[in-house]
């Protein structure tokens, strides 16, 4: 009995020396901002490449809605690590959520809006001036047009405002010239749609004004940061693998055939456009690392939401981010 008891502990030791490390790794969820597309190349690349797998990590992406918000479920315990927007955080922060901001994903906001090339081109901001104007009442949109007005000293008896919702009828039926779009998704079907009814389209992007509201970014809560830096790197290194990978333009195919199987509902075309322009968001000059934190784009946002009353206090972003290398 004694023999075979010791044979039996030898049998488990060469079991558990055999079993690859992704099998015995921490298992977590990293829950993203939206659904699986092509916005959310680097997430979908690392999990397909098995780079969680191999610094021992067993990660469960998966889709966000506005009903799985991923700092909820940070504090809930139901995730690790999440994607959030700029003023999510801010407003998490604000209502007493302890989080912290570890990489920033877009360095571009791709929130910005479309018009026609028969418009005149705005080119200054003085340009927005008797123009129809769609706005997100409550949207980040609204916050970035009311800063953008301020800052040119325009005021709502310049322009025309419309509410806008997810329906783009009324802007291909020309009841509102500028349109709010996300760049990298809506931006890309708009601009392939119009083009075949022969019409051409500019975008009027925000950060080119100066104005710069921070996107996506990787989250993580207090507790994780206190007492698993080491997991923390382990997973951020991973992820920012597959994002630096994903944007290469030599491995287009393969991130393509990635989302591909993930993204069903769009055709291979627009698909390949929107990583195009999602790697111009992403990583604007070869010299960005991705997932740089820009430090003044979060305190700028902080102020506009401030300014605009969605918060009642600061909260110190700046206290909230933390640069891993």
């Amino acid at each position: 009995m004694k023999k075979f008891f010791i044979l039996f502990l030898l049998f488990l030791l060469v079991l558990v020396c055999a079993t690859p490390s992704y099998a015995r790794g921490i298992k977590f969820n990293y829950r993203l901002k939206w659904l699986f597309n092509t916005s959310v190349a680097g997430d979908i690349y690392a999990d397909a490449k098995g780079f969680f797998r191999d610094v021992g990590l067993d990660v469960t992406v998966k889709e966000g809605s506005p009903e799985k918000n991923a700092i909820n479920e940070l504090e809930l315990g139901y995730a690790a690590f999440g994607v959030a927007s700029a003023d999510q955080v801010i407003r998490a922060l604000d209502k007493g959520a302890k989080i912290f901001v570890i990489a920033q994903l877009f360095q571009v906001n791709p929130m910005q809006w479309i018009y026609r090339t028969d418009q005149p081109e705005i080119k200054t901001l003085q340009d927005l001036k008797g123009r129809n104007i769609g706005i997100t009442f409550g949207g980040n949109d609204e916050t970035i047009m009311n800063t953008l007005f301020a800052k040119a000293g325009i005021t709502k008896k310049d322009v025309t405002i419309t509410g806008v919702r997810f329906d783009f009828t009324p802007f291909f039926m020309r009841k509102v010239d500028v349109w709010p779009v996300y760049r990298n998704s809506q931006g890309v079907i708009l601009k392939d749609k119009l083009a075949r009814e022969g019409e051409g389209v500019y975008f009027f992007n925000p950060a080119d004004f100066g104005v710069n509201f921070v996107a996506n970014s990787v989250v993580t809560s207090e507790a994780m940061m206190k007492n698993n830096p080491d997991l923390v790197e382990k997973f951020l290194n991973a992820l920012l693998k597959g994002w630096e990978d994903a944007m290469d333009p030599a491995k287009e195919a393969e991130t393509l055939e990635a989302i591909k199987k993930l993204d069903k509902g769009t055709n291979d075309a627009i698909r390949k456009n929107q990583l195009s322009v999602t790697r111009s968001l992403i990583k604007p000059s070869v010299s960005i690392k991705i997932g740089t934190i820009d430090i003044a784009a979060w305190k700028q946002t902080e102020e506009m939401m401030l300014k605009e009353k969605q918060i009642k206090k600061s909260v110190n972003i700046e206290t909230r981010l933390i640069q891993i290398k």
